[in-house]
């Protein structure tokens, strides 16, 4: 049996756009991108990437330099990953769901400045009110009417007019087209597989304010191998993968998108989940992949719809960002046939670290065996370290060579976070049987994993605070039977200040995106405080817990 130590000493990383370029020479001639019907070759997304390469470094990009991406899902994604990879740039991920002031303090921090995003007007009017604060220096726009076929072109156009920005075209934007018309080709620039960032993705980390963390070229290749390995069973230049999952999300970027490139799978893109259109790109294009979170896996299991489409096309579905109820994977894998496992990782384990056997001996309600070439040990939550003994509960830490080389700028974070020994700390408290399958029993963090996003209650407690009414809040963690959980706010007024739920929430609506928006608010004349006058969220979290298992009772 190969050891976790013997994957790591056999493993040789490689540049992440290598990868491509190997896809490219075997299945040029194969699908490479399907988006709504119009489909482009691996040969024809090689060709895209190498002129977008050559448009970019006549922009300056080159090693070091951060290029942002403020994209859907559509083929100028991949187009730009790859072209800035190539030539030794680094990808910065931005949720194009983001308000203007998300995407400013974003820009800022990982000193972005070239943002590459759509001429969608609820996308650009975000990203040029941030360069109009002279946070970027350039956007690069890329045309919504370019990614679809002839028929949809026409309709888009006819139909879509408001949709689509009114942008003032001067030197501080470059259209797309223009960016091609650079060259053919550019060099690959050399790769420090250890230390160079190919990917600033943004996180919560255990605690506190979104972090960079720095993916390495080294970090990234881990992965995409690791995953080669799970996906053992697919076959090379066959596959098509349901690219659902927005690819600004580390799990997609990695098992969505660059899962596909090492197989060389064809990716079906879709820009959004909405649940009519996935079940006919389903049927229509009989996907075989599926990596997807809980909630569309449970979409699919209630609505009435479902029973009119064909799924049966699907073989392996991967699912993660949230633990994946028992009673959904088994309702699922009844309706498809197809084998639907959970997983687990962090965006600074690249995310991928823990995959139940993509077979019949997964074990629902684990997290599965950690993926090949990665050690885990669990610790003391007092005491981090002293390791605790075999079957008993600690805080789970991983290493491995898919582990970040820390968080940018923030070296006290990272050695928070990393251990001198490399281990990182993961902040979830759980076990691990002598089979090697590892499940979670608790949350050391207050992130709230909602529908497979992070949501940080302190970003939520800083944009109520806004608010002038607002004395002192507290933003928790309360289970949803849909998305996993969402927030609820507490919120004490100010003396003589009166407002309603739907006031605060139509003033969150221009501070939040809407996944980060509290489900439910609550006013209250005082919240609870530690002996030293700290605000504390025990005590409402207790009582929410107290709640649901009454009204669980009673519906007993």
């Amino acid at each position: 049996m190969t050891t976790a130590e013997d994957w790591i000493e056999a493993f040789k990383p490689r540049p992440i756009y290598d990868y491509l370029r190997e896809t490219v020479e075997r299945f040029g001639d194969r699908p490479a991108v399907d988006f709504m019907g119009r489909v482009w070759t691996y040969g024809e997304l090689g060709d895209l990437v190498e002129k977008t390469a050559a448009g970019l470094k006549s922009m300056g990009v080159g090693p070091g330099v951060k290029v942002g991406l403020c994209l859907p899902n559509t083929p100028f994604y991949p187009i730009f990953y790859f072209a800035t990879l190539k030539i030794g740039g680094t990808v910065a991920n931005f949720n194009p769901l983001y308000v203007e002031r998300e995407i400013a303090f974003q820009a800022r921090d990982a000193d972005v400045k070239i943002m590459v995003t759509m001429d969608l007007k609820v996308i650009y009017d975000k990203v040029e009110a941030v360069r109009q604060e002279n946070v970027l220096d350039k956007i690069i726009v890329c045309p919504m009417t370019d990614c679809l076929p002839t028929v949809k072109k026409v309709l888009f156009s006819l139909f879509k007019r408001k949709e689509v920005a009114n942008i003032e075209w001067d030197s501080a934007h470059v259209p797309f087209a223009d960016l091609l018309t650079k060259g053919s080709s550019v060099e690959a620039a050399a790769i420090d597989m250890e230390n160079d960032i190919a990917v600033l993705q943004y996180t919560g980390g255990t605690t506190g304010v979104p972090k960079g963390a720095m993916l390495t070229h080294k970090n990234l290749s881990a992965n995409m191998e690791q995953m080669q390995d799970v996906f053992h069973s697919a076959k090379q230049g066959e596959e098509k993968v349901l690219c659902v999952l927005p690819f600004f999300h580390v799990f997609a970027m990695t098992v969505a998108q660059n899962l596909s490139v090492i197989l060389g799978a064809e990716m079906v893109l879709q820009p959004r989940f909405e649940l009519k259109a996935v079940l006919e790109v389903i049927k229509k294009k009989k996907v075989t992949l599926f990596p997807g979170v809980p909630t569309i896996f449970t979409a699919i299991n209630n609505s009435p719809m479902t029973k009119n489409y064909d799924l049966t096309s699907i073989s392996l579905c991967l699912s993660g960002g949230a633990p994946l109820p028992v009673e959904v994977k088994a309702k699922f894998e009844d309706m498809t046939g197809c084998i639907l496992v959970e997983g687990y990782g962090l965006t600074e384990s690249s995310p991928v670290a823990c995959v139940n056997p993509l077979s019949r001996d997964s074990r629902p309600g684990s997290i599965g065996r950690p993926v090949p070439g990665t050690v885990v040990r669990f610790v003391d939550i007092e005491d981090r370290t002293k390791e605790v003994g075999e079957g008993e509960k600690g805080e789970l830490c991983l290493y491995g060579p898919q582990i970040m080389k820390g968080y940018w700028k923030r070296e006290d974070a990272t050695a928070e976070t990393i251990s001198s020994d490399g281990y990182l700390h993961t902040g979830d408290v759980g076990y691990q049987e002598d089979d090697g399958f590892i499940y979670l029993v608790d949350r050391i963090k207050d992130l709230i994993l909602c529908s497979g996003y992070n949501v940080y209650p302190r970003v939520i407690e800083e944009a109520i605070y806004q608010h002038q009414a607002v004395d002192e809040t507290i933003v928790i963690a309360i289970p949803d039977d849909y998305r996993g959980q969402c927030p609820k706010a507490f919120i004490k007024l100010k003396d003589g200040e009166e407002m309603t739920a739907e006031e605060m929430q139509t003033f969150l609506k221009d501070h939040l995106s809407k996944i980060e928006l509290p489900s439910e608010i609550e006013f209250r004349s005082e919240l609870p405080k530690t002996m030293v006058g700290k605000l504390s969220k025990k005590e409402l979290v207790e009582e929410e817990a107290a709640k649901r298992a009454a009204v669980d009772r009673e519906t007993a």
